[in-house]
């Protein structure tokens, strides 16, 4: 995978596959769309991680939110996330920086135009956390 983020809308299929070989890492988390209007807008995001992608995770914006009415997935490395809770980090369709202490800003590019998102920065971190934790066993 390179270093530019994806934006696949025809890829959850090929999700849900994956999905279904290995356990999801999957953290609901409330985020911030950061706007010209004072007023911010709080939105429910899922943060997945597959175990068969192990360099990447995914941020999956709701339907709601999008022309066509399908969820919206961002697959991006899981370094770049890492890296950009501590400094700016990205130069392609995805960067992070810290803001402030508490608070964490995804920039998303795409042709339609930009998108920067708000998260606080302990649900990004718990996600990270349980992306390195070890698969249960299975039981026999």
């Amino acid at each position: 995978m390179s270093a530019a983020a994806e934006n696949p809308s025809a890829s959850a299929t090929a999700t849900r596959a994956a999905t279904a070989t290995a356990p999801l890492v999957e953290e609901r988390v409330r985020a911030r769309v950061i706007t010209d209007d004072p007023l911010y807008r709080a939105i429910p995001v899922a943060l997945r991680f597959v175990p068969d992608e192990p360099l990447a995770v995914r941020i999956v914006f709701p339907a709601g939110l999008s022309p066509e009415g399908t969820e919206n997935e961002w697959v991006f490395p899981r370094a770049l996330l890492e890296a950009g809770l501590q400094a700016p980090t990205g130069t392609g369709d995805v960067r992070v920086w810290p803001c402030g202490r508490v608070q964490a800003v995804v920039e998303f590019h795409s042709p339609e135009g930009v998108a920067v998102v708000q998260f606080d920065i302990a649900a990004l971190r718990r996600f990270l956390r349980r992306t390195y934790a070890p698969a249960p066993a299975a039981t026999r």
